[in-house]
């Protein structure tokens, strides 16, 4: 047998089955089933309403905000910052800046510099997330 990934973009709502904390899921076919909470919690995530949009839908940035788990930030030598984020699901991005004179340092303005290039490389591949999930992947 051969392993797939996959995604998929469904409805829920949180509920209670046999005292147990879960979700009904609405399948885009309208099939309605039930998952416990942290099956489905580990498989999906919240996307915010856009009316504006065709699809309803879009990533905001508290998703993005919420993806980071941790950040490292450290010095290189004497002008260069290194910022290491890890995201919910494991994946790392990592990110430096760095500037011509030493003198003009500073490793708070070196991590804000790298802290946004890294929050945009999180809204493109959630982007390409949710595109996968509103259109499938055929």
């Amino acid at each position: 047998m051969a392993y797939y990934i996959g995604t998929k973009l469904i409805k829920a709502e949180p509920a209670v089955k046999d005292g147990k904390q879960g979700y009904n899921v609405q399948y885009s076919d309208g099939y309605i089933s039930w998952s416990p909470k942290e099956v489905f919690e580990k498989a999906y995530l919240k996307v915010e309403d856009n009316p504006k949009l065709p699809s309803g839908i879009s990533i905001g940035p508290r998703m993005v905000d919420d993806f980071i788990k941790e950040t490292h930030i450290e010095t290189l030598g004497q002008k260069t910052t290194l910022v290491r984020v890890t995201l919910v699901n494991g994946f790392e991005i990592i990110e430096t800046s760095t500037c011509v004179d030493p003198e003009n340092y500073s490793e708070t303005i070196g991590a804000e510099i790298c802290l946004e290039k890294i929050k945009d490389k999180i809204w493109y591949l959630l982007g390409f997330l949710l595109q996968t999930a509103y259109t499938g992947v055929v």
